[in-house]
């Protein structure tokens, strides 16, 4: 070997050596610099695995009875790892004719995949049914073509999938206007629309937990335990829900009345047994809401739509004035067929004069008049003050999202005029929802304590049930009228030979029939129809609030409204047990 040889070894021996020098100066540098060690960690770590977020599974809903309303089913999302696929002929085919895929899609889609995409999901919610047969395929396409070498061979490598929940409704569209569903908004986040499953979706959701998982499965750990999300309890019963809701259904077709709603309290707790109301939805095809609810339709007219109540409202005018003590059920009023207030005059609902009457004739001819000469008796001040206290105009509370508070004009308001307690007295320009007037109204069925409205009876977390207690919302007026005024009202119904009346039970009630407001006046030939009843009288159970939306067959409440309250209630006191009053008279001696 030559000196120019030697001096060439040298030279390149010298350059690694201090190549090994510096690499392993700085092998050193980042154990002594914890920023750059730091570093170097983070940069390890984007290619060793990934942050991926676990998600509980939704909490269940149960009627009152532990009957499954909402739950979820195990799914599976069908996907490919790009850089193990072999042959996308075969995986297409196979979807193709397993998941009915589109062939060419599939196709187009694994070989021209998003720049940098390493997994691709093809199908998404795949039932366990489909996917057990897509496993035994996969597995007789790997048993007689795994051996067979070259891009041609069959083969479903890549091919993967993974377990996911789904939200399953098993009762369809049965409540589903107090239920709400699940959905993705236009992030792609799953979150709960409407009713119950807006109102609590935190709670139903529970707590994500976010996991480093390796890329290498030597390395991969088990999930861990997501806790499952808050289950709920709700007040409703099933089959108290199925009946309502077979009613309005009937009352719809024998009335052809726009819409129909029913709503049933317990007055006692506030606790809906039921809120039937139409269209209703079949939850586990939620995507069909854009067109059963199409020209702003609420998703629940119980509680997010409001309208003028008509005659039904004169029960609190009445409540009101019996409260404050200016007259009593026997005072006599003259009926002369027209009253002004504040520069209005108030006509009858017939036109019709009807000379003495006693509140109770009142109430049971249904006399705007004597409400209105009433309602100037208690006066403005109080009068309204007693609306206030039936939380007219202001949100019941109720746990349902999508409440709306309706309107109630008072003295100062901008658009409050003195005629205004007249009209309010018998139910017009005053707005209220079918849940605020049946909560308003079970203050007299509960001898004067307004309860709380709510939907969720218990809340069950981590192995623990929490009941909800029933609160008292506000106390409207004395024990003594709320009595009063249900004997009144039973009274009234008797006296008129009403279609509510219901054989076996002495109930109370009242008939409402209102004109609908346009920017044109009040219409005449189409009107809301409404009934609110409860009982029975001595103990009432139930507080049962019924409104049609402009009704053909007939434009009065009597006529339309009053006849269903009998067929709900011989359906309730069946449900809820409630003996006819002279069993129960003679069994507890009441």
């Amino acid at each position: 070997m030559n000196n120019e040889n030697v001096w060439r070894y040298t030279l390149l021996g010298a350059i690694f050596s201090l190549l090994g020098f510096l690499v392993l100066g700085k092998l050193v540098s980042f154990q002594l610099d914890p920023e750059s060690k730091k570093q170097f960690v983070e940069e390890q770590d984007k290619y060793s695995g990934g942050w991926h977020t676990v998600y509980p599974a939704r909490g269940q809903i149960t009627d009152r009875w532990g009957h499954l309303m909402a739950g979820n089913v195990t799914m599976y999302e069908v996907g490919v790892n790009l850089e193990h696929v072999k042959n996308p002929h075969t995986i297409a085919l196979t979807l193709n004719v397993i998941l009915g895929l589109d062939y060419a899609e599939i196709m187009k889609s694994i070989e021209n995949p998003p720049q940098g995409l390493v997994y691709l999901v093809l199908d998404d919610y795949v039932s366990k049914a489909d996917l057990e047969r897509l496993q035994k395929y996969k597995d007789e396409i790997g048993n007689t073509y795994g051996a067979i070498t070259g891009k041609d061979a069959p083969s479903l490598d890549g091919l993967t999938w993974v377990p996911k929940l789904q939200r399953i409704y098993p009762e369809k569209s049965l409540a589903s206007n107090l239920l709400g569903f699940v959905g993705r908004d236009d992030s792609g986040k799953i979150k709960g629309y409407f009713g119950v499953e807006a109102n609590y979706d935190d709670l139903l959701a529970g707590v994500p937990v976010t996991v480093w998982i390796p890329n290498d499965p030597n390395r991969v750990e088990k999930l861990p335990t997501v806790p499952e999300g808050t289950s709920l309890v709700l007040t409703i019963d099933r089959e108290i829900q199925r009946s309502m809701e077979d009613i309005v259904d009937a009352s719809l077709d024998e009335t052809g009345a726009k819409s129909a709603t029913i709503v049933v309290l317990d007055p006692k707790t506030g606790e809906i047994l039921a809120m039937a109301t139409t269209p209703r939805l079949d939850l586990n095809k939620y995507w069909n809401y854009v067109e059963i609810f199409r020209d702003s339709t609420p998703f629940n007219r119980g509680v997010s739509e409001a309208y003028e109540p008509g005659s039904v409202y004169k029960v609190l005018t009445m409540a009101a004035a019996l409260d404050k003590g200016v007259v009593k059920p026997q005072t006599e009023f003259i009926d002369t067929g027209k009253i002004e207030v504040g520069g209005a005059e108030i006509y009858n609902w017939n036109s019709g004069v009807w000379g003495p009457q006693t509140m109770i004739g009142c109430m049971q001819h249904s006399l705007n008049v004597c409400l209105a000469w009433i309602a100037t008796q208690v006066g403005a001040k109080d009068f309204y003050s007693y609306m206030k206290a039936f939380g007219i105009g202001h949100l019941t509370g109720v746990d349902l999202a999508g409440e709306v508070a309706g309107r109630l004009k008072i003295p100062g308001d901008t658009d409050w005029y003195d005629a205004e307690l007249g009209t309010n007295s018998f139910g017009q320009g005053v707005s209220t929802t079918p849940l605020q007037m049946a909560t308003a109204v079970s203050a007299i069925a509960n001898k004067g304590k307004m309860m709380y409205p709510h939907i969720v009876r218990s809340i069950i977390s981590n192995g623990h049930q929490y009941d909800t207690e029933p609160r008292v919302l506000s106390i409207p007026l004395s024990e003594e009228t709320a009595v009063t005024l249900t004997d009144m009202l039973a009274e009234s119904l008797e006296k008129e030979a009403s279609d509510a009346l219901v054989e076996g039970y002495r109930v109370a009630g009242k008939t409402g029939t209102g004109e609908i407001p346009t920017p044109y006046g009040y219409t005449s030939d189409v009107t809301n129809t409404s009934f609110v009843g409860w009982g029975p009288v001595d103990d009432p159970s139930f507080v049962v609030y019924i409104w049609l939306e402009k009704p053909l067959t007939s434009i009065w409440g009597s006529e339309v409204a009053a006849p269903i309250f009998p067929r709900i209630v011989n359906k309730l006191v069946v449900l809820m047990n409630i003996p006819p009053d002279d069993v129960r008279y003679e069994l507890y001696g009441q």
